[in-house]
Parts: structure tokens; C-alpha cells; sequence
């Protein structure tokens, strides 16, 4: 038994919570929440005894093993070399920073101190993904172009819990890493090419509401995403595989190919949960099995991607 804490009793704590009831070697010891009310709702929730409103505090406590991180994107950098710092194994929810220099500075500390350090990249556990991976793996499927919508309607600072958000969400530092970092794992190769083009910031929240971004590996297989906060409906990200023999389009833990026909995707691994997965990678890698799948350092050449298109951008950042 792995004995872990929740950082975050949001709506992304509440899944990796519900994920975490579903894993025998977990062992849920707490919940850090600074908000009284959100910890101690999701502590009746899913049966947890203790809440800490400060990180430091459950990190202090010898039963701490491993934690996971899924509180607001400008904390994640330092929360997670903070629990690298106190020995603790860590999963933080994507991205790993907002900055390039944390993101170096996260990869710089999980190699000092040689403990798991894993990023919420759950697109390369989702189902729908993997299929679509096995038969890229068995030589039975190449990618030509991936087609990716992310669309969302975020015109105001709410969370997926309709609650008021302490921070801004961005298209360019979060929703773009899913689809930068899956991009250059589905076709095993490194992207040589970029380009981004943003629309106008919104006058309150200081962000691009729209964003399109162009990528290109060294095979010349190809990537277009177009992202959104503009988009009043169907919301989420849809994912679309141009290959050379067929097509296929994933949305998270479903699959359909290009004719609209649903593909069987439940016997592809243990669960059905892309999370739940993705939490069950981290927790084995904390009791000694290999690397995590998305380990920092597995996912961090997605990280260079983004600091590159932030560049590009210059002053439009």
C-alpha cells in the first residue's frame, strides 16, 4: 500500500479521489484543501479522515509517501519540487509549470533527488489512444496528420465546477500540452517545425480565446490544433488520426473510426478510466516498477515545444 495525499478537492482532486478508490495499493490518507468547505465536502465524499489546508503540513507526516497535485496551474512547479524537496514521490496535474525556466527547474529536481516525478499527461493512458498506439507499435497503422479540436466556453474565470477560479487557465501552457506531448508520442518522433498564430485577448481575463498552432516531425508527419474558449458546445477535445490505412477519431476514453462506427477499446487495459490508469502508472513506479509512462522526463520534450511557441508569440503572449 502506497500511502497517498490529494493536493485539491476540485473537480480534478475529485476524479483522481474517485480514481484512486478504484486502485488495492492505495492508501488515501488525506486531502490538502485550503478552502474548509470544498476539503471537507470531498472528504465526506469518498470517505477520507484528514484534511490539511496546507501542503507543508501533510508533507510533515511520516505515512506521506506519494502525493498528488492537481491544484491551480501557476502552483504546480512549485508545489511539486516542494514535495521532492520533503522526499515525497509526486503527480502533478498537466501542465508541469507555465514558465519554461520551472519547467527545467522540475526536471532538474526529480533528476537531483531521483524520485518519481509524474505529469497529468492522460491522453497517453486514455483507451481510445492506446488502441490507436498498439497498432502504430505493431507496424499496422502510421499517422499522417493529426486533426485536433480543443474548444471550450470559458468566457468568464469559473472552474469545470462552475466555481470561481484564484487563477486563469491558457490554451498555449495547458490545453495545447495534451495534444503537443501526444503528437510526438503516438509518432515516436520529435517535432522540428512550429507555428502559432493567437487571437485577441479577452479585456477582463488577459488571455487568447482562440489559438491555432501547426506542427511537424522529422518524417514530415503532420499536426493541426485548433484551441478554444469561445466555442458555445460540444465541449472537450477531439482528437482525429489520419493514417494510411484508415481513420480514427478518440475522445477521451472512446473511439469511433472514420465512418462513425464505435470501436471496442474496454479490453485495452485494466480499466476503462484514462486517470485511474494514469494514477495506477504512478502509483507502481512509487513501489518500484519502471518509469512512469509520463514521467517528467518522458514528457518534457513537450515543454520545449511550448517554449518555442511562446517565442514565437513574443509580446502577444
Amino acid at each position: 500500500m502506497v500511502g497517498v495525499v490529494v493536493g485539491g478537492a476540485g473537480a480534478f482532486g475529485r476524479k483522481h479521489l474517485a480514481a484512486l478508490a478504484e486502485i488495492d495499493d492505495a492508501n488515501v490518507i488525506g486531502i490538502v484543501e485550503p478552502v474548509a468547505d470544498l476539503a471537507n465536502e470531498a472528504a465526506e465524499m469518498f470517505g477520507i479522515e484528514r484534511t490539511w489546508a496546507d501542503l507543508g503540513d501533510a508533507l510533515a507526516d511520516d505515512a506521506v509517501e506519494a502525493v498528488i497535485l492537481t491544484s491551480p496551474t501557476p502552483m504546480h512547479a512549485a508545489q511539486a519540487i516542494q514535495c521532492m524537496d520533503a522526499g515525497k514521490h509526486v503527480e502533478v496535474e498537466i501542465p508541469a509549470a507555465d514558465t519554461w525556466a520551472d519547467s527545467q527547474a522540475v526536471l532538474a529536481k526529480q533528476q537531483e533527488t531521483g524520485l518519481v516525478c509524474q505529469i497529468g499527461h492522460t491522453r497517453r493512458y486514455n483507451p481510445s489512444h492506446q488502441w490507436v498506439k498498439q497498432r502504430i507499435d505493431a507496424g499496422e497503422y502510421s499517422i499522417q496528420h493529426m486533426d485536433v479540436q480543443t474548444f471550450f466556453f470559458r468566457r468568464t474565470n469559473t472552474n469545470a465546477l462552475g466555481l470561481p477560479r484564484s487563477w486563469t487557465d491558457h490554451l498555449l501552457w495547458h490545453h495545447s500540452a495534451h495534444t503537443i506531448d501526444l503528437f510526438q508520442y503516438m509518432t515516436g518522433e520529435r517535432v522540428i517545425a512550429s507555428n502559432v498564430l493567437q487571437g485577441p485577448k479577452h479585456p477582463e481575463l488577459g488571455i487568447a480565446m482562440d489559438m491555432s498552432i501547426q506542427l511537424k516531425t522529422e518524417s514530415g508527419i503532420l499536426c493541426t490544433l485548433a484551441l478554444s474558449f469561445n466555442n458555445d458546445g460540444p465541449l472537450g477535445t477531439f482528437f482525429r488520426y489520419i493514417g494510411d490505412t484508415g481513420t480514427y477519431i478518440a475522445r477521451y476514453d472512446d473511439l469511433i473510426d472514420g465512418k462513425d462506427n464505435a470501436i471496442d477499446v474496454s479490453n485495452v487495459d485494466v480499466s476503462m478510466n484514462g486517470i485511474e490508469l494514469q494514477d495506477r502508472d504512478f502509483l507502481a513506479a512509487v513501489g518500484g516498477g519502471p518509469e512512469p509512462r509520463a514521467s517528467i522526463a518522458n514528457v518534457f520534450a513537450c515543454y520545449e515545444v511550448i517554449a518555442d511557441l511562446e517565442r514565437q508569440l513574443g509580446s502577444e503572449a
